[in-house]
């Protein structure tokens, strides 16, 4: 039996750190609720305070193949390492020196949203980079 799933992050920025995801992933923000033109008008006509807004924020592959990312905010910062991480495939089908070429170009690309790396390696014929997002989760481009 096939299962959807989503994948939750928690942030002290959750729009920034959506918008990071989306230009990362080519995911899109989910649209509003039938009715509502915007985010902000239904968070109005609901009744949420204008400094609740950036509660929760959620990302979705526009292809609906990829799993919703859910954002929520959490008053504290991020203090360990991940138990659990995405590995952003950049470079499917490529081998060699072509495939490190490219993911070294989507590594310079994140870093300029806002990504920083922490670390390229390569073994037994592998070769990926690990980042941080914004937030501090760590990623892996390979």
């Amino acid at each position: 039996m096939a299962r959807t799933f989503q994948v939750t992050f928690d942030a002290t920025d959750p729009r920034a750190l959506g918008d990071f995801w989306c230009e990362v992933l080519g995911y899109v923000r989910d649209a509003p609720p039938a009715g509502f033109a915007t985010w902000e008008e239904a968070l109005t006509a609901w009744g949420v305070p204008e400094q609740r807004w950036n509660d929760k924020n959620a990302v979705s592959d526009p292809d609906g193949v990829g799993p919703r990312i859910f954002i929520q905010k959490v008053p504290e910062p991020k203090a360990a390492k991940n138990r659990v991480h995405l590995d952003v495939d950049v470079a499917a089908g490529l081998a060699g020196e072509e495939r490190i070429v490219k993911i070294r170009a989507e590594a310079e690309r994140v870093t300029a949203l806002g990504a920083r790396v922490v670390d390229e390696v390569a073994e037994l014929g592998e070769f990926w980079i690990v980042l941080r997002d914004p937030e501090g989760n760590e990623f892996c481009l390979q």
